[in-house]
């Protein structure tokens, strides 16, 4: 029997797992392979560092919206974040702390960024191409690029005209001096709501150009007081504590996204009195108070954004941009505003997932056409057609009402078994059924269509033909329900004929490259 045990397991610290992406989620998937015993992996990083979208957005005000003791990961709490809603630097530092202490930078390769991954059905291994033109091989894939990292810009006349400053938010210029400027901040969602507020102060003029108001709740941010912090580092259980009672305050927030609701019409009611008691001008706040459900767009969380569009040197433009010039923005009702610095606060396009890496799967199928009539997938991790791929935040997934760090914990752990699956002996590939995953995506497109995300708005939940690709429409400790373990059934086990070998394993050394396609 121990012998028949021995031979049902290969290494698998030989197992080859190619991690694409190293924020949050792609960090949290190599600590779990480590967990597992999985040695044998790779994150592979365009940028020269870490942190995802915590490196790139770095504008003024840059901070999470989840507070910070449910904003990182529950294995790995920190005692010593100094705000109840923790700031962009803060949050790096942790992931970078966190790299550190899980021993991952052995297994991180910045300055790569994949450019295209292709299966090979006969050997059952994914051939990567780096923009580089570099070539590297892996068993498995798990892409963890996010959906908020690709910057949308507006198409707007006369944009690339523009002889001043301009940038999108997500790539903030570092040292641009925005003091006794004019400033114009084109879009009005939850990165100029941080912006707004931090920048106001410091300019001679400030315009927000805005196209739909949001709903906006208050921010009860508050610094940590040195007894608290030091409290939650000496009594762990505290933490925990802390922890698990924010969870259980926002988890019954999903209970107002239920379109036409009686919890949607009390937190609507709730919304807009608070809206109502922030704004005294009777106009602006025509201006600002939406016309849809809250949720339908983001709701936004601030106590200081309705306040700073009260300042004299700031002013609300609601009629559309009719073109902008080398110095101006003009308006359709033909007034002109002088402007030194644009700055495009415009989101992402999140609906186009893993763009604009190209993903090929076996007899020469396309993920992008697999996806032409918007992106699904099973549990939003594995997609028929696509053997031994798996993704994190994928498809509907994302949040609006509690942490996405725990539904990435979810996933990593889902993943991690069943890369654990594939270690054993003669199974060559997993590949979730087409049957499985449909019966999904309908339940979960049948629950949207429920949702206040399908009320009268766009938001970036939604493709261009009105699918819903983003949102996970259940509670959280629902998904949490669902993949505490992979139900085995729902996909296509393949099998190396007796005697045979699934594939060649690569070196065990986290240190060294996955061996190149063609290379012996």
């Amino acid at each position: 029997m121990t012998l028949h045990i021995k031979t049902l397991l290969v290494d698998r610290a030989k197992l080859r797992v190619a991690i694409i992406g190293a924020g949050f989620s792609g960090l949290c998937m190599g600590a779990a392979l480590r967990r597992a015993g999985v040695e044998g992996f790779q994150i592979f990083e365009k940028a020269s560092s870490l942190g995802g979208t915590w490196r790139e957005n770095v504008y003024p005000g840059s901070g999470c919206d989840v507070p910070s003791h449910l904003y990182c990961y529950s294995f790995e709490p920190n005692p010593n974040f100094s705000r109840a809603f923790a700031g962009q630097e803060e949050i790096l530092s942790y992931l970078q702390h966190f790299a550190e202490k899980q021993g991952l930078f052995a297994h991180l390769r910045f300055g790569t960024e994949v450019k295209s991954a292709r299966y090979d059905a006969e050997r059952a291994v994914w051939s990567l191409t780096m923009e580089s033109g570099e070539l590297a091989e892996a068993d498995v894939v798990v892409t963890a690029t996010g959906q908020l990292n690709r910057p949308r810009r507006p198409e707007i006349p006369g944009l690339s005209d523009f002889a001043g400053a301009m940038f999108h938010s997500a790539e903030w210029k570092a040292g641009h001096d925005l003091r006794g400027g004019r400033v114009a901040v084109i879009g009005s969602g939850a990165t100029a709501v941080q912006i707004v507020p931090s920048v106001a102060p410091l300019v001679s003029r400030l315009y927000l150009f805005q196209r739909t108001p949001s709903w906006v709740i208050p921010k009860v941010d508050y610094a940590y007081p040195k007894a608290l912090r030091r409290a939650f580092e000496r009594v762990p259980a505290l933490l925990k504590l802390n922890r698990y009672l924010i969870y259980w305050l926002l988890e019954p927030r999903f209970l107002a996204f239920s379109k036409g609701s009686l919890f949607a019409e009390i937190f609507e009611r709730h919304v807009r009195k608070w809206m109502e008691r922030e704004i005294s001008d009777p106009e602006l706040r025509r201006k600002l108070i939406p016309d849809y459900p809250p949720g339908c767009k983001r709701v936004l969380i601030s106590s200081e954004y309705l306040s700073a569009l009260q300042r004299s040197e700031v002013e609300l433009v609601t009629d559309p941009i009719e073109r902008v010039t080398r110095d101006s923005i003009v308006t359709r009702d033909g007034r002109s505003r002088a402007i030194d610095t644009i700055v495009l606060a415009t989101g992402f396009d999140a609906t186009t997932f893993l763009a604009p890496m190209s993903v090929e799967g076996p007899g020469g199928i396309r993920l992008e056409e697999a996806w032409r009539h918007g992106a699904e997938a099973h549990l939003g991790m594995a997609v028929s057609g696509f053997p031994n791929f798996f993704m994190l935040y994928g498809p509907n997934t994302n949040l609006g009402h509690n942490s996405i760090i725990f539904m990435v914990e979810c996933q990593t752990r889902y993943v991690a078994r069943l890369i654990e699956e594939l270690s054993r002996d003669q199974v060559r590939s997993l590949e979730v059924r087409k049957d499985s995953m449909n019966r999904f995506n309908l339940a979960v497109q049948g629950k949207l269509a429920k949702t206040v995300w399908n009320a009268n708005c766009t938001n970036w939940y939604t493709t261009a033909e009105g699918k819903q690709t983003n949102n996970w429409p259940y509670f959280t400790v629902d998904y949490w329900w669902r993949t505490r373990e992979p139900n085995l059934e729902d996909f296509v086990r393949a099998v190396s004929p007796i005697g045979g070998s699934k594939c060649s394993r690569g070196s065990a050394d986290p240190a060294e490259p996955f061996r190149a396609a063609g290379e012996d």
